[in-house]
């Protein structure tokens, strides 16, 4: 069903996993989407496949971290398919391992992307969602968190307090941009089976995820993505703030 006919869609971090399924998802059902990252030939190839479908796809290559070239996007994707009226920023990394280790550059690499790339983006496209929610009664700011947020993972205490900002500043955003017809979401998926995980270097973290494949049928991307397009789908009077997604089999 397309039930996002005339919307425009960005999504960040959509050259593999969660991004890329939900952007297909999207623009599967009628949503214009940007679709930004920083592999051009990734996005390149994600634009074809929308396109062949009959979607109309537009990539940017970009750095979430990269403030400007943020802000440049924006204005890229406000003059080639009109201002967004949903954004589902997704970008982000995983890497755990002990406090002990003083992996600061994995601590900083996941502030800065988790983070301030998650600033980056809501500063330079919500002028637009308030703009869109004006003139069309409604727009959708859906946030990537994690379970990591409110659950407690031994060795991943930095990806867990990125999560956890993400998490409760989605909370104050609808506050303040609920009364603008703006709704915020953040969406909690447990364990996704992404290139997140090939990005863990922490032997004692890749061990405990490959036993926690052996033993739970992990989320797909598409599961996620497939959440996102309800959320967005719902009518301008509801609005889910947060959603917690889990393997059937995930206990925490």
């Amino acid at each position: 069903m397309r039930t996002l006919e005339g919307r425009v869609a960005v999504i960040t971090g959509a050259s593999s996993g969660i991004g890329e399924a939900t952007a297909e998802q999207l623009a599967g059902q009628g949503a214009k989407v940007a679709v930004l990252a920083r592999r051009a030939e990734r996005l390149a190839e994600l634009v074809a496949r929308i396109e062949k479908n009959g979607g109309r796809a537009l990539a940017i290559a970009v750095d979430v971290t990269d403030a400007d070239a943020v802000r440049a996007a924006a204005e890229q994707v406000a003059a080639e398919l009109g201002e967004a009226d949903l954004l589902f920023n997704n970008a982000g990394v995983m890497l755990p391992a002990p406090v002990e280790e003083q992996r600061t550059e994995q601590w900083q690499r996941q502030i800065d992307l988790n983070i301030t790339g998650l600033m980056n983006v809501i500063a330079a496209f919500t002028p637009q969602l308030v703009a869109s929610a004006g003139a069309r009664g409604v727009a959708d700011l859906i946030n990537t968190s994690s379970i990591a947020a409110r659950n407690i993972f031994p060795n991943f205490a930095v990806y867990s307090g990125t999560k956890a900002y993400v998490t409760h500043l989605s909370r104050h955003l609808r506050v303040e941009l609920g009364p603008k017809n703006v709704r915020v979401a953040a969406i909690e998926p447990g364990i996704v089976g992404t290139e997140l995980q090939d990005h863990v270097t922490d032997q004692g973290a890749i061990d405990w995820l490959a036993g926690s494949k052996e033993s739970i049928d992990w989320l797909t991307p598409q599961d996620v993505a497939e959440t996102v397009g309800f959320l967005a789908s719902l009518p301008a009077r509801a609005n889910l703030q947060q959603v917690t997604i889990m393997p059937t089999a995930q206990a925490s």
